[in-house]
């Protein structure tokens, strides 16, 4: 399988390639055929100084005409070249982590290599020769990835590789949400959610990894015990389908939409502007951000059936010029499991899209464990996911006895390493303390049992909604920072997002 990893790897990145060139010995390859494939890489790599990618067809072919014998050929042809395009075409490379398994793997073939023929020599009878071959032992350059000499120009490759990962987070949110966290939502880190109960956390969590899933990334939604499979199955086909299983919330209703403060108070008089009037044109601005309510905001779509929100010009998508209106949407019938079954079956299987679900009861899942299904499924699966959900943190176990609160601190430390260790994307939430309830924006005090879980995150956000539920009847979420490891940070800096859990969204729309 490692094998199998390594010459995708060879063959699709040309960055892998430049990373291993000082560890790279073909004979160190156990399969025949991946030893020959290799090889053909290699060329390709030295004349041209990229992966052959697609290119490995024709390489193949020239193969071919050179001679290539036949019963090798068919293997090739039939069995790993479509298999090879598939992956190249369908999967992403978390490069960092086959860096780190190509290393190890090498190292214990090169080992293994000088076991063998010291015990050969021994064996003979040949003990001088033996001691010289083990003095002689080199061991394989840079072997470890895990030091970097400055004053080399490999250090300008991690450089450019450093920054690069930063500009392309595995997560992608539109416009002013994807302005305020988007850049935390990248390879190597740990965000988490922090939300008083009942505030949609399982809701992001899993909108965030459908959303990674349909952004090619590889996905694993870990439940902790919050929730059922069946239960945790059935909010997912809601959030594919935009529809309830349940007839109270099926059907006619209203659903939130983004809106101009001054298309609703009529202060604006530019020309791309779709309305020309007003719907709150005898309030304030902070009357219309903070009292506005449901009910009124029903009234006035009653009677102002003509008038469209507007949110079209430049200056709206960073300017603070937010504001609410609502729709009518008609949901239809209760959703069946058969439609259900269908959503599933066009976002997932028909699109080859991986993600995996692993459900576990209240109390019975630790990290350790995460770790040790990850190992399987990698084996067994070939399955290395890009982002990894655990939903939630405060539910998961540790494998130590202590202190309940230290053993919080172990949990999130866990979780940080499964970060940097399989470089990846990890996203959690936890509960905030009993204060938040009393509170519309939470701070870095609202913290429940342990504050070194902020040590641990690149970023924690806060999940906000008024005291009075004004904003939760509307469909209004509040997220803040409450840490950011890198860069300034403040616990006003916030943006809005809208939101019909109803109907399985916890994000339709931001502004700020």
């Amino acid at each position: 399988m490692i094998e199998r990893k390594i010459i995708i790897g060879i063959i699709t990145s040309t960055e892998f390639l430049q990373e291993i060139q000082n560890i790279w010995n073909t004979q160190l390859l156990e399969s025949q055929m991946a030893k020959r494939i290799a090889t053909w890489v290699m060329e390709y790599f030295e004349k041209y100084n990229k992966a052959p990618g697609k290119d490995i067809e024709g390489v193949y072919y020239q193969k071919l005409k050179e001679g290539l014998p036949q019963d090798i050929a068919e293997e090739i042809e039939e069995d790993i070249l479509p298999s090879l395009s598939e992956q190249y075409e369908d999967e992403s490379l978390n490069l960092d982590y086959l860096l780190d398994q190509t290393r190890t793997y090498f190292k214990e073939k090169h080992l293994l290599r000088l076991s063998d023929e010291i015990r050969g020599l021994i064996d003979g009878g040949e003990l001088l020769e033996a001691e010289k071959a083990a003095c002689d032992y080199k061991p394989l350059a840079n072997e470890s990835g895990m030091d970097l000499d400055l004053s080399t120009p490999t250090a300008l490759k991690r450089v450019e590789k450093a920054f690069k990962e930063a500009s392309q987070p595995l997560i992608r949110y539109p416009r002013q949400l994807g302005d305020f966290w988007n850049s935390q939502l990248v390879r190597g880190s740990l965000v988490a959610l922090m939300a008083s109960e009942k505030r949609g956390k399982t809701f992001w969590l899993l909108d965030m990894s459908i959303r990674a899933c349909q952004q090619r990334a590889k996905v694993v939604f870990f439940q902790a015990g919050d929730m059922t499979e069946g239960q945790q199955l059935r909010r997912l086909c809601i959030y594919l389908t935009k529809k309830s299983d349940n007839k109270k919330y099926s059907g006619k209703m209203h659903q939130p939409v983004r809106d101009c403060i001054r298309n609703q108070m009529n202060t604006c008089d530019r020309e791309e502007r779709e309305c020309d009037f007003g719907v709150f044109e005898d309030k304030t601005e902070e009357q219309i951000r903070k009292e506005t309510t449901l009910d009124e905001l029903k009234q006035q779509l009653k009677d102002n059936q003509d008038y469209i929100p507007c949110h079209h010009c430049k200056e709206y998508e960073h300017k603070n010029w937010g504001a609410v209106w609502i729709e009518n949407v008609d949901t239809g019938k209760p959703l069946t499991s058969e439609e259900a079954q269908d959503a599933v079956e066009t976002f997932f299987i028909n699109n080859k899209r991986r993600f995996k679900l692993s459900s576990h009861a209240n109390g019975t899942l630790s990290v350790k464990q995460i770790k040790a299904l990850l190992d399987v499924w990698e084996k067994q699966d070939d399955f290395t996911p890009d982002v990894i959900v655990v939903d939630y943190a405060d539910l998961l176990t540790s494998d130590g006895r202590m202190e309940f609160r230290h053993q919080q601190n172990e949990i999130w430390k866990g979780l940080r390493n499964l970060s940097q260790e399989r470089h990846c994307l990890v996203v959690t939430a936890t509960q905030a303390d009993a204060k938040s309830y009393e509170q519309n924006r939470l701070k870095l005090s609202n913290f429940s049992e342990d504050k070194r879980k902020y040590a641990h995150v690149t970023a924690m956000y806060g999940l906000n909604q008024d005291t009075k539920d004004r904003e939760k009847k509307i469909g209004i979420m509040r997220i803040n920072e409450i840490v950011i490891r890198e860069g300034d940070f403040s616990n006003s800096n916030e943006v809005t997002v809208l939101q019909k859990l109803e109907r399985g969204r916890p994000f339709l729309s931001s502004y700020w």
